[in-house]
């Protein structure tokens, strides 16, 4: 089994409490989705403030245009410093994402941490050079793209 990693960094120039209150907001991940991926957010528990144990649905078409079910629960929450969420059912064998954010001179600091193994054992290994590393690149460069149009840059 290979567990491959994405780090992405992005400053912004927002306060700390207007990027906690956006992206602890699971609907506002369809903002910052490429439309293609058909991305519909199902919140469980809505209206609810992110906490530990949350489910998340969602509906993702990232193959082919086949839409598939993929459902997170958010395993640990630091109110203002970070959240992680973990695949339960979805596209991947495993996906662990953490998204930090820190104060910094001017605005903020957002950091993604996730470690995720592509399912299909061999196969999958072969294709995530090609297909599942492009796919997600694009993914994390769309979103980076959208939060500077959204909030700007530090950068």
């Amino acid at each position: 089994m290979k567990i491959y990693t994405i780090h992405e960094k992005l400053k912004l120039p927002i306060t700390l409490d207007i990027a906690w209150d956006f992206f602890c907001n699971p609907a506002n991940l369809k903002v910052i989705t490429p439309d293609y991926m058909g991305f519909d957010v199902k919140i469980i528990h809505e209206g609810k403030k992110m906490y530990s144990g949350m489910i998340i649905a969602y509906t993702v078409k990232p193959l082919l245009n086949i839409p598939m079910t993929w459902v997170t629960e958010i395993k640990n929450v630091t109110d203002h410093e970070f959240f992680i969420d973990e695949q339960r059912f979805g596209p991947y064998s495993f996906w662990h994402h953490k998204h930090f954010f820190t104060s910094v001179e001017g605005g903020v600091l957002m950091e993604d941490l996730v470690h995720y193994v592509v399912p299909m054992g061999m196969f999958g290994r072969i294709a995530h050079p090609f297909l599942v590393k492009p796919s997600l690149e694009k993914i994390f460069g769309y979103r980076k793209t959208k939060m500077q149009e959204l909030f700007g840059t530090l950068d």
